[in-house]
């Protein structure tokens, strides 16, 4: 397509211009002592830096162009060309709230997933309709279980809602141990999945989230986050919401469709979900969405070619990395199925108290060789989380990487001199810009 008959610049999207940061209150977690420690240990691994959110300047420095960002699990080949027509084709319509164009999307997720109206709600991103999803179903006295590691926007939900948390260890396989989970506590408010989870990229086979939801207590729901589901070949659990069962399955266009900066998810869920996910709203302004978002999820859900593609794109670069570092004698996690992975680095990576500066030792040494790798959590302390970028970017990292772990995975970032950089991280969705 030549995009210069458009009336429209779709050349050069930057996926830097849509980065935002979001502000994690942890002051909640003193008055919780059954889940507080965890708590903690996750907002250190999963924010960056323990002195906020500016530098000694006033403001964190933005990663140069020339940087590798593989650190936020976006997709670098951006929005489908299918995708930027109809962004095009909509701008002029950005005068009015345009309401139809929602509808439409709608009708077609509808019919894509086989489900009677009411049953899928479109958002501007999935990092809302997540917490509504959360935070619509748990409280002091609806506890979450969920995995450990996992992503932390459910402890983060349970902070804010007060709800006692309960976090459960992955398998040996890396999947979610739902009988574990079930057994974790007799009457919570939901357990929350992430399938393919995240940070692993393991997935969970439906045949366990469909026993999860048959067995677990009245009152409760399973809330499965299918943010990555579409790099995956397995099934997914979005024919549970249409048999009406006790479930809840979000999904993102910020991932695969490469729509991260432009906002659009789905809420999959029966209507009294829904309803109770809609009452959790304080002003409709959440459920909002763009028109132009509107039209670019449409236009990518009806492009047949777009997910095999892709898949196959980020399957073979991901694939190729792990066979890389496998015969370096490099220790992963088996099993991703995602566009990003996690490899040890024999060392803990945990943010040392009173360390000025963000992010993990050796994201720090890979930063100095001018690529950016994903955070850690603190039940994996010495496993960094890498994104598969593109071919070329993962080239780059592999010869970060080796450089880095030949010095000897690094333990002290005092020597860097680094500022005090942004580092991008899908933690924090775009509901919010900081400074």
């Amino acid at each position: 397509m030549n995009f210069k008959d458009l009336n429209c610049n779709v050349n050069g999207v930057s996926r830097r211009s849509f980065l935002r940061t979001l502000g994690a209150a942890s002051a909640a977690a003193a008055t919780l002592p059954a889940m507080s420690s965890y708590a903690n240990a996750q907002q250190a691994g999963g924010r960056r830096g323990g002195g906020g959110d500016m530098s000694d300047m006033g403001e964190r420095v933005p990663l140069g162009p020339d940087v590798v960002i593989i650190s936020s699990n976006e997709n670098p080949l951006g929005p489908a060309a299918s995708a930027l027509t109809q962004l095009c084709a909509t701008a002029s319509l950005g005068g009015r709230y345009h309401r139809e164009e929602t509808s439409k999307t709608v009708t077609v997720i509808n019919d894509q997933f086989g489900l009677a109206k009411g049953y899928a709600s479109l958002f501007p991103g999935s990092g809302g309709p997540l917490d509504l999803a959360l935070m619509s179903n748990i409280g002091p006295d609806k506890p979450l279980v969920m995995g450990d590691p996992s992503y932390e926007q459910g402890t983060r939900a349970a902070m804010k809602m007060k709800a006692p948390l309960f976090p459960v260890k992955l398998n040996a396989k890396y999947e979610h141990d739902v009988k574990a989970m079930l057994a974790a506590h007799p009457s919570p408010g939901a357990f929350y999945i992430v399938n393919p989870n995240n940070p692993t990229g393991t997935m969970t086979p439906k045949k366990d989230i469909a026993w999860l939801v048959d067995n677990q207590p009245k009152g409760s729901v399973v809330i499965v986050d299918e943010a990555y589901h579409h790099f995956s070949p397995d099934e997914s659990c979005i024919d549970l919401v249409a048999a009406g069962k006790s479930i809840i399955v979000l999904r993102t266009f910020s991932k695969i469709y490469g729509m991260a900066g432009l906002r659009a998810g789905i809420l999959f869920a029966n209507p009294e979900y829904q309803r109770k996910a809609s009452d959790a709203v304080i002003s409709g302004q959440l459920a909002s969405i763009s028109i132009t978002s509107a039209a670019a999820a449409r236009a990518s859900l009806l492009d047949k070619d777009l997910i095999p593609q892709r898949r196959k794109i980020n399957a073979d670069n991901r694939e190729e990395t792990l066979a890389f570092l496998a015969k370096k004698g490099y220790k992963v996690v088996p099993g991703s199925q995602a566009n990003f992975f996690m490899v040890d680095t024999g060392v803990d990576q945990r943010a040392k108290p009173g360390d000025p500066m963000s992010g993990s030792p050796f994201g720090k040494a890979m930063l100095a060789e001018k690529v950016s790798i994903g955070r850690v959590w603190p039940s994996m302390p010495t496993y960094v989380r890498v994104t598969v970028g593109t071919k070329d970017e993962m080239a780059k990292f592999q010869t970060a990487f080796v450089k880095c772990m030949d010095k000897g995975a690094v333990s002290s970032s005092a020597s860097l001199h680094l500022p005090d950089y942004h580092i991008p991280s899908e933690l924090y969705r775009g509901e919010m810009m900081v400074g």
